[in-house]
């Protein structure tokens, strides 16, 4: 009987660069858009069999000389069938299935603990099939912290904070998300702690009870200050926080290497409203911290190849004021020319809409379905 391995396990495999072909079964587009990083295309369906039309030798070219196999899918139905198949057939691999294929991939996380300076604990939580970036941020003096940008997978958020010996007093999300579904007033709920938004929320539509978080409110955690910072321009309620004067927490208004869409919220005019408030939250807000204050974004891109466009999973995404200013090409934009650009920020997140519905309470989606709307590329870099 074939055996199967957790997608965790893939990670590792991949992480150790271990000797093994990964097969991908599901059809070519969907294997083109996303993928897990080495994987090679086979497609093959849950009723198909190697037996017929040259397919196993076919699939022997795909694997090359590898003699351990490792099949995914959408589910793991079809490349478990690949597998039992393969296994069968010829005796000569060691094979093996990943357990609720790319569902499973999705759910996979890296704990990345960020240089924050004394009595200050950042550790930024990094979920590698899709690219979503939350924080633990925590006062290492009082042993409190807070939750930034949870996804609905938030043991990992409690986990973190535990191993960093911390204890959750908050959860902030800081806008209504269009790519994941937060999992921010799930987790506040269950900690018995309040859930914050920036007070613009209210007028998104909100329906989730919610603590407001004013413009350049200093919240405490424990010693530390995070100071609120509005800044619209992906979303109208979009705030970021500065901890400290030493990191800036910028969410989807300023990533490593690119800057958050703005047409998402603001679709009428393809974001041109929104494209300008961001230019102005960039250029105002943004860049008029110092320096060296660091850049801790909300996502990274994750190319069709399953890669982190920049840096790599397990690693602080960071960057600093300084080098974004001089590093990222938009930036350097006039207005007019950055609002046009942001006109073309290309596909949008699949579902977006209906995980914007939820996110703001209006919609109710069964914890299964909530998974089945994040599948896919996460599109959320202009």
């Amino acid at each position: 009987m074939v055996t199967t391995i957790s997608a965790e396990r893939l990670a590792e495999l991949i992480d150790e660069d271990a000797d093994f072909a990964l097969v991908d079964t599901r059809p070519a587009d969907s294997y083109e858009a996303w993928h897990v990083p080495g994987a090679s295309h086979f497609q093959f369906g849950p009723e198909e069999s190697l037996e017929t039309d040259g397919r196993l030798e076919q699939l022997r070219e795909t694997v090359g000389d590898a003699d351990r196999v490792v099949t995914i899918c959408a589910k793991g139905i079809s490349s478990g069938n690949l597998a039992t198949q393969l296994e069968s057939a010829t005796g000569e691999f060691e094979v093996q299935a990943v357990d609720r294929g790319m569902k499973g991939w999705s759910g996979v996380y890296d704990h990345a603990p960020v240089d924050a300076g004394d009595g200050l604990t950042i550790v930024q939580i990094q979920r590698r099939a899709k690219g979503c970036l939350g924080y633990v941020v925590g006062c290492d003096h009082t042993g409190e912290a807070v939750v930034v940008d949870p996804t609905a997978d938030t043991a990992e958020f409690v986990i973190a904070a535990e191993e960093a010996g911390l204890s959750i007093v908050g959860v902030i999300d800081t806008h209504v998300h269009a790519d994941h579904v937060s999992g921010g007033r799930d987790l506040a709920d269950d900690l018995e702690v309040p859930y914050y938004l920036g007070e613009r929320a209210a007028d998104r539509g909100v329906e989730l009870e919610f603590t407001p978080l004013e413009r350049n409110e200093v919240l405490a955690v424990g010693d530390r200050e995070c100071k609120v910072l509005y800044a619209p321009g992906h979303t109208s309620d979009m705030i970021t926080l500065l901890i400290d004067d030493r990191a800036l927490l910028t969410a989807d208004t300023l990533h490593a290497d690119s800057t958050g869409r703005t047409e998402l919220e603001f679709s009428d005019d393809e974001g041109e409203e929104g494209a300008t408030m961001l230019y102005e939250t960039l250029h105002r807000t943004i860049l008029a911290e110092p320096e060296s204050v660091a850049v801790l974004p909300g996502h990274v891109t994750v190319t069709s190849d399953g890669e982190f466009a920049h840096g790599s999973p397990g690693e602080p995404i960071a960057t600093t004021i300084r080098s974004a200013r001089t590093e990222i090409d938009l930036l350097g934009l006039e207005r007019e020319a950055f609002v046009d650009r942001m006109a073309d920020a290309g596909t949008k997140p699949a579902n977006y809409e209906e995980i914007i519905d939820y996110n703001l309470g209006t919609l109710e989606i069964e914890p299964e379905e909530r998974v089945e709307l994040e599948l896919g590329p996460n599109n959320c870099s202009a």
